[in-house]
């Protein structure tokens, strides 16, 4: 108890470090005065630190126990099998004869608004408006989820239009929290800096209680309506999605619900949702930053319970999904069983297989540029990327979404220095028209100047966030001293390590015709990777790969990689003031003179994998099991593939009063690996642990098609990840100490702490 107590704390001081978590908080405990729902699951401090040993064993008692429990078991699996296995180690468990307590508080309808203020160092102005809605089992709820789209999404909802278009806020949100007992819905905007947070404010009320004289379309409905059952229909694809979600449903009384609340979406109808806007979002129903007085006040209808046997009596469920077939993850059979081909300039290399649901995820990745020619367009190319989804010159933003919704695809864009790429997730039928889509937003982005100030806006307002975060500062500080390391990368290289003042100077400075003069003079097909793993035709990806593509390839600027060599930092330590931030952190770096194709590769891979890779590593052992003094510590090596340098990064968050505990067990536990070496034991279990993880990364198609795409772009096929098997299978103790003590030399680190440290 002793040191969970301090690790547990630990959890609580970096929830304590964001506004916005601290600010749900307070709003969600405002809102429930009796009910436990609002008060947050960590509990209070003083909980935390003085619960004894006694009050915890009665509460495993009471509550640990079968008829208190509920198991899903989702995936691929023999169902009879795993039955037997969960009969053989449950049944065993006697019948409780404890009578779990009945649980019977709710609280009285609301009756009037409330308001909760904080105030805290760094962040941005954020709005909540929360109102009390029914539980999930009640027929009402359905409603909620849909008001939750119609007002709360991007680019369609009215918040967005009301606030975000008319610049009284960076972006806005909105959700619907279904619960066993009655729940709550909550909205939102979130400001940047110098924005009104009372213009704001007004803007969010008037729009969510205007209802009753600016009634909800049908188009909004069933825009909301075709999003909700896309997103509930791609997480049922996902087996860990659904294991939690038929979790969180039993939670709230019955497995069931979860495709109940489905159905009842599908059949909701344009009244239903009128009406439960009418009734619920209301003043003195609210929850906000602000109490207003009101000589009428109006009630929400009583909170209530529902019967979910008699709400479940209709209930006539689906018949089950068809079976598919169970995959081999092997390096060796993923290589047999992928196909290449060339398209222009793109290379290829897709999977396809039966999956759950005929989902397929791809990406798509397009080079450009070289360190000349990229030279001085600062942080053009990165609003460039989140324009592309906000319309074409022959769609509107709004019908590009309604699109993708109607595809059931979801894309993302991200870029990188000279590369753009795209990440599709969609269905067999809807692939073909999915990768037409991202090919006309490629190639003809809208780029209008009120998307672009939108887009800053959402790029100053983050970046605000940032300044006083303890991790951004920290990583920000050992970036610019990597970059001063003689020869320095200048201001305008697109290697060179910005500050929080040069980034925030680069955003105000970009123009709508510089991004379209980018895009313009650097974006095309001249040199590219796709990758597709899951449920498609191979043959028609590439039919439609080359009518959308191949006569591309002469556009864009030639690309040649901007190169990386190694910048060795001389060991240092850094101690950097975030003011009135709860939780510190520490972050360790060093330069490693390693490809991932070096013969030291897996050695060093496993070392790092013991030392902080891991959940049983030496460093997770010493600082958060056996001392308390953080809730997550761990390192990573970010590989590179072309020069002989790689990164290692330790870091590890903690109170900033244990600042110099937490530094001495980390220098101590690297040194005592140094001194001892890693055990005959550990290695043995490092290896089936780090194969563990390689082969359930190979089972998850999003990062299957990454990884087929870095391959592509650096020459390499599946069998390189056999080798890397085998290697890792071979190696002795002794191999694996030599290549710590070789390139994790002692004293040799860049350290940055970062906190409160008064």
């Amino acid at each position: 108890l002793d040191s969970e107590m301090t690790v547990v704390r630990n959890e609580m001081e970096r929830g304590e470090n964001s506004p916005d978590r601290i600010l749900y908080q307070k709003t969600v405990s405002a809102m429930y005065q009796w009910h436990s729902y609002g008060r947050d699951t960590i509990g209070a401090r003083a909980d935390v630190e003085n619960v004894d040993i006694p009050r915890l064993r009665a509460f495993y008692r009471t509550y640990y126990q079968p008829d208190n429990a509920t198991l899903v078991v989702s995936g691929s699996f023999d169902a009879a099998q795993v039955k037997a296995w969960i009969f053989d180690a449950f049944g065993k468990i006697p019948r409780p004869v404890r009578v779990l307590p009945r649980l019977y508080t709710l609280d009285a309808a609301q009756d009037g608004e409330r308001s909760v203020t904080l105030r805290r160092a760094g962040g941005v102005p954020l709005v909540f408006s929360a109102y009390h809605v029914p539980p999930e089992a009640s027929p009402a709820y359905a409603a909620f989820e849909m008001l939750a789209l119609v007002m709360g999404d991007t680019p369609s909802g009215r918040l967005h239009k009301q606030l975000t278009e008319h610049q009284l806020a960076a972006s806005t949100f909105a959700w619907a929290q279904g619960l066993a007992d009655p729940g709550f819905a909550m909205f939102g905007a979130q400001l940047a800096p110098e924005q009104d947070i009372e213009a704001a404010r007004t803007a969010l009320l008037q729009t969510l209680e205007a209802t009753a004289r600016e009634p909800v379309t049908d188009e909004e409905l069933q825009r909301a309506r075709t999003k909700w059952l896309k997103s509930w229909e791609q997480s049922f694809t996902n087996p860990e999605a659904i294991g939690l979600a038929l979790g969180d449903a039993a939670g709230q009384g019955d497995w069931r619900l979860l495709f109940l609340t489905r159905d009842r979406v599908r059949e909701i109808s344009l009244a239903e949702v009128q009406s439960a806007a009418e009734h619920y979002l209301m003043a003195s129903n609210r929850t906000l930053g602000l109490y207003l007085p009101t000589d009428a006040p109006q009630r929400a209808p009583a909170p209530a319970r529902v019967d979910v046997a008699d709400a479940l009596k209709s209930f006539k469920p689906q018949s089950a999904a068809a079976a598919v077939e169970a995959f081999e993850t092997t390096p060796v059979h993923i290589e047999q069983r992928t196909q290449r081909f060339d398209v222009g300039g793109i290379h290829a290399a897709v999977l396809p297989k039966a999956t759950r649901g005929a989902l397929v995820q791809a990406v798509l990745t397009l080079h450009f540029g070289d360190e000349k020619t990229l030279f001085g367009q600062g942080e053009v190319p990165d609003l460039l990327a989140d324009l592309l989804d906000k319309g074409t010159a022959s769609h509107s933003r709004q019908q590009v979404q309604d699109r993708l919704d109607a595809l059931k695809t979801e894309i993302s864009f991200n870029d990188g220095v000279g590369r753009i790429s795209v990440h599709i997730t969609s269905r067999r039928e809807h692939l073909p028209a999915a990768i037409q889509l991202v090919a006309e937003m490629l190639r003809q982005p809208a780029l209008t100047p009120e998307a672009l100030a939108e887009v800053k806006q959402q790029a100053l307002t983050a970046l605000a966030q940032q300044r006083k975060e303890p991790e951004a500062v920290a990583e920000n500080a050992v970036a610019r001293l990597v970059n001063d390391v003689p020869p320095r990368y200048p201001r305008g290289d697109p290697r060179h390590a910005r500050s929080f003042d040069e980034i925030a100077e680069d955003v105000n400075r970009v123009t709508i015709e510089q991004v379209r003069a980018f895009h313009s003079r650097f974006y095309g097909a001249r040199l590219g990777e796709f990758a597709a793993v899951g449920d498609f035709d191979a043959a028609e990806v590439q039919r439609v790969l080359a009518a959308s593509f191949a006569d591309w390839r002469q556009a864009g600027e030639p690309y040649t990689r901007v190169p990386r060599p190694l910048r060795a930092l001389p060991p240092q330590r850094l101690q950097l003031l975030t003011p009135d931030k709860q939780n510190a952190t520490l972050l360790a770096y060093i330069a490693v003179p390693l490809t991932d194709a070096d013969p030291d590769y897996p050695a060093l891979l496993m070392a790092n994998h013991l030392l902080g890779g891991s959940g049983t590593s030496r460093l997770w052992r010493r600082v958060r099991e056996t001392e308390g003094l953080s809730y997550d510590i761990g390192s990573h090596i970010q590989w590179n593939s072309w020069e002989p340098n790689s990164e290692w990064t330790a870091s590890a968050i903690f109170a900033p009063q244990n600042r110099a505990k937490a530094e001495a067990a980390f220098q101590e536990e690297i040194a005592r690996a140094h001194k001892d070496g890693f055990t005959v034991q550990e290695v043995a279990d490092g290896v089936r642990g780090l194969l563990s993880l390689r082969r359930l990364s190979r089972a998850q198609d999003a990062a299957l098609a990454q990884t087929l795409a870095s391959n592509l772009f650096i020459g390499r096929n599946f069998l390189r990840a056999a080798e890397v098997d085998q290697a890792l299978q071979a190696l002795t103790p002794a191999q694996v100490n030599v290549a710590l003590r070789r390139y994790l030399p002692l004293q040799s680190f860049v350290i940055g702490v970062a906190g409160d440290f008064k």
